[in-house]
């Protein structure tokens, strides 16, 4: 492209989109926690309210200690009962019949965080059998169908109708006044998302639970732009499996 002084003028780039974003970090082959970083680091950028929000909602779940009371290694894993995306149940102590489970809770497909997550977690799926993962996320059928059909998971996406397993565990909060008038104002509606009223969401952690039903390994951060490294989640399923056979 030149001027009208027959000089090269360089083509304008068009901002990358988030979806074109997400894509290309999926696609990177970066860390999970450099694709997250990337995130954090655009979103101080274009919507410093929202990255101060989220400051704000973690210094609070931090200074709660929240997720502090969920299962321990070594304790059992309470057992739950959830429809998956199909609305077929699916119970903890039948999935662990077969090998370890890998229990990970994700917030819902509206999160970046949690999109990155989930195709992370697919990727890892086939290295690490016999065991098994299965997320657990509030959100209804549709919105969980998204979510796996996106990250191209063959597992399975729970919803869990009003948080319930979640509080259970100690591991479901609200995200205050705040947050919840920030993402109202931009159009993520987490009552419709969800089916339920209240905007509560769970810490996406993750447990790795052995076919006896006990934890071998757990990640609980009340930061939800942090999640557990890829490499650490297949080192425990792993061993989780030699321990079973």
């Amino acid at each position: 492209m030149t001027d009208d002084s027959g000089m090269h003028v360089p083509p304008i780039q068009s901002p990358e989109t988030a979806e074109a974003r997400l894509e290309r970090l999926r696609q990177s082959g970066l860390p999970l926690h450099n694709q997250l970083d990337e995130i954090s680091a655009q979103l101080a950028k274009s919507n410093p309210h929202y990255a101060r929000a989220y400051d704000q909602l973690v210094a609070r779940l931090r200074g709660s200690q929240a997720g502090h009371d969920a299962p321990q290694t070594g304790e059992a894993m309470p057992n739950f009962l959830l429809p998956d995306e199909k609305g077929h149940l699916l119970g903890l102590e039948m999935l662990r019949k077969n090998g370890p489970v890998v229990v990970a809770f994700l917030r819902g497909h509206w999160c970046p965080y949690c999109r990155l997550t989930a195709a992370a977690l697919a990727g890892l799926e086939s290295e690490i059998s016999p065991a098994q993962i299965v997320v657990i996320s509030p959100q209804i059928g549709k919105f969980a169908k998204s979510l796996r059909e996106e990250s191209g998971a063959h597992f399975p996406f729970l919803t869990d109708v009003g948080n319930g397993y979640a509080l259970a565990l100690g591991l479901a909060y609200w995200v205050g006044e705040t947050l919840e008038k920030t993402l109202h104002a931009d159009a993520c509606d987490l009552p419709a998302y969800h089916a339920a009223e209240g905007w509560f969401l769970p810490i996406p952690a993750v447990f790795v639970v052995g076919k006896d039903g006990l934890v071998t390994a757990r990640y609980v951060n009340p930061d939800f732009r942090q999640r557990m490294e890829i490499d650490a989640l297949r080192a425990a399923a792993l061993a989780a499996s030699t321990a079973d056979r």
